[in-house]
């Protein structure tokens, strides 16, 4: 067998074995704090904790009113004293189990203290 013959077998073969390339592989990457524009939450008439709330992945997992994965904010807000705030920012950041059932909060290392706080004490706003 000619020698080019057996190259372009060789090439064939190698490039027909490859696998396909994974383009949407997950990923375990922390996504970017959200920044808080003053000028959009006041204009807005909204606290800063629920603009950072709103820009967050909170709202996946908790309603204002209503329990989903994990406790409604009126029903930690009911819970908790403004005392706890800095307690509860240290939750938002380091997640947490146990306080509502055996699902986890998932950590939000990414996020500063000063916007947990104040997330927090947009929350304690909502107690009855």
């Amino acid at each position: 067998m000619n020698k080019y013959a057996i190259i372009a077998l060789l090439v064939i073969s190698a490039s027909c074995s490859k696998k396909p390339v994974e383009s949407a592989k997950e990923s375990n990457v922390m996504l970017e704090e959200p920044v808080l524009k003053a000028v959009d939450s006041a204009a807005a008439g909204k606290h800063e904790g629920l603009a950072l709330i709103e820009g967050t992945d909170c709202l996946t997992c908790h309603k204002v009113d209503a329990r989903l994965v994990g406790p409604s904010y009126q029903e930690v807000a009911d819970k908790y004293t403004d005392g706890d705030i800095e307690m509860l920012a240290s939750k938002i950041i380091d997640g947490g189990k146990g306080n509502w059932g055996e699902i986890p909060m998932t950590p939000h290392a990414g996020m500063s203290k000063e916007n947990a706080k104040k997330m927090v004490e947009y929350i304690m706003t909502l107690k009855k």
